[in-house]
């Protein structure tokens, strides 16, 4: 019994280590994981390299620069919505600004919850050095001391996609070697698995911000291709995505329109929104992936505590690939939920 105790709170000790070390050490563990899960992604084009005898390092290279030339190509796509979402910052608080002083000439009677408000929208030493009416813009000096940091996680990103996609093999026969219940054909369906969730979900996101943006377009909201844009990301981070994007219509709504059609463009969100996760996702997605809503919420509320916007992105299909390798060697289904709604 005590012998129990004594391992129970040693392993205990020893998941609170590890997860100290991976938040101490983000800028190292974030992009080597972030790169495994991509490789793992792409397994289908590694698998069509072998079909095709390509050698093993022409077609890690093949990979690597295809996946880095896709990202620098949404990262260019994005830049100009990005950049316009930024200049409108000044426009939209200054709108919000409006209507917050409206409402405080509503509730004259109400000084104090008025000086709250006002103290919130137009804090007192507001104008400084490097911001344009109360946005904070990246000054040169930012740029360069987080240069060196970005550089160092992209070479560290690179570098292991790069010898994970060239030893993908060699790391699969090691691991059902050392560890006896997981065999490869686990590993390599758990690969499966996980790209075709995050293909699938990519597709089906990429539609979705596409049909956001044709109705905020139709419903005369401004900067409607940026709508959809955030749409389309922020519904890769389940759950806290929509409702942070629910919170961002709710306040555009109120700045651009006037009366019950402030709401419109939240309502019609939140519609869509419902369509998409109950009928949409679900159908295309399949019962082959589905997991325990809970799981999906706690695995999201800890990796983004632990990595921010990083582990938001890769709780889901980490969680996959765990949830599908247990199932592998245990040979029964680890939780059960929504088909498809992960």
């Amino acid at each position: 019994m005590r012998s129990t105790i004594n391992t129970l709170c040693l392993g205990i000790l020893t998941i609170i280590a590890v997860f100290i070390v991976l938040h101490q050490a983000k800028a190292l563990f974030a992009p080597l994981l972030a790169a495994i899960l991509l490789g793992i992604v792409l397994t289908p084009l590694s698998e069509l390299w072998e079909k095709l005898r390509v050698p093993d390092a022409i077609a890690a290279f093949l990979s690597v620069l295809l996946a880095l030339a896709s990202i620098f190509f949404i990262i260019l796509l994005l830049e100009p919505y990005i950049s316009q979402a930024i200049s409108q910052g000044p426009v939209i608080q200054a709108e919000l600004r409006e209507t917050v002083e409206e409402a405080q000439r509503l509730l004259r009677g109400l000084e104090e919850i008025s000086e709250d408000v006002a103290a919130a929208i137009e804090p007192s030493g507001a104008t400084n050095e490097g911001s344009i009416e109360g946005v904070t813009l990246p000054s040169l000096t930012d740029a360069l001391f987080y240069a060196p940091q970005f550089a160092a996680q992209f070479l560290i990103f690179t570098g292991t996609l790069y010898f994970f996609l060239l030893a993908r093999n060699a790391v699969y026969d090691w691991l059902s070697a050392t560890t006896a219940p997981i065999g490869q054909r686990d590993l390599r369906r758990a690969a499966a698995q996980v790209s075709r969730y995050v293909l699938t979900i990519s597709a089906i996101n990429f539609s979705f911000g596409a049909v956001v943006a044709v109705v905020m377009y139709w419903i005369g909201m401004p900067s409607p291709i940026v709508w959809g844009l955030l749409a389309c990301l922020l519904n890769f981070v389940l759950y806290l995505g929509p409702v942070a994007l629910i919170a961002m219509l709710t306040v555009t709504g109120i700045v651009v329109f006037d009366g019950a059609v402030s709401f419109l463009p939240v309502a019609i969100y939140i519609g869509m929104n419902a369509i998409e996760a109950q009928f949409v996702t679900p159908t295309l997605v399949g019962k082959s992936l589905s997991v325990n809503p809970l799981l999906v919420f706690v695995s999201l509320v800890f990796w983004l505590w632990l990595w921010g916007p990083i582990g938001g992105i890769i709780a889901i299909p980490l969680l996959i690939w765990t949830l599908t390798v247990v199932k592998g060697f245990n040979g029964q289904v680890i939780s059960d939920g929504t088909p498809g709604k992960i």
